[in-house]
């Protein structure tokens, strides 16, 4: 459960730029590839915001598709897991999208 870890970072990032004002909402983009269950991220939420300025605020998850640009038929394709395999067969792929982890905005006051 890497959800628990990486939430707490994302909690402790949110509440020192709140300096001390209660945050209303967190809005993240978590990409698809990154196995981050968007379920269990909000449950982790909920449990390392108790007792902080952001005890209470919603999570707001964007979860962006998984893409990936092949170099051998120069064509962008849908990527749906880790597999990295181009449907013309090549392995040779380059991930445009999906592996995000941000925090995008969030409001306080």
């Amino acid at each position: 459960m890497h959800e628990l870890s990486i939430t707490q970072s994302i909690v402790d990032a949110v509440c020192e730029r709140a300096d001390g004002r209660p945050v209303r909402t967190v809005r993240i983009r978590v990409g698809i590839l990154t196995a981050v269950v968007p379920d269990s991220m909000r449950f982790c939420f909920d449990l390392t915001t108790a007792g902080t300025v952001a005890e209470g605020a919603q999570l707001e998850i964007d979860q962006p598709p998984g893409t990936a640009h092949c170099r051998a038929c120069e064509k962008d394709f849908a990527l749906p897991d880790l597999v990295l395999l181009c449907p013309c067969g090549s392995a040779d792929v380059a991930i445009t999208s999906g592996q995000e982890l941000q925090i995008v905005s969030m409001r306080v006051g």
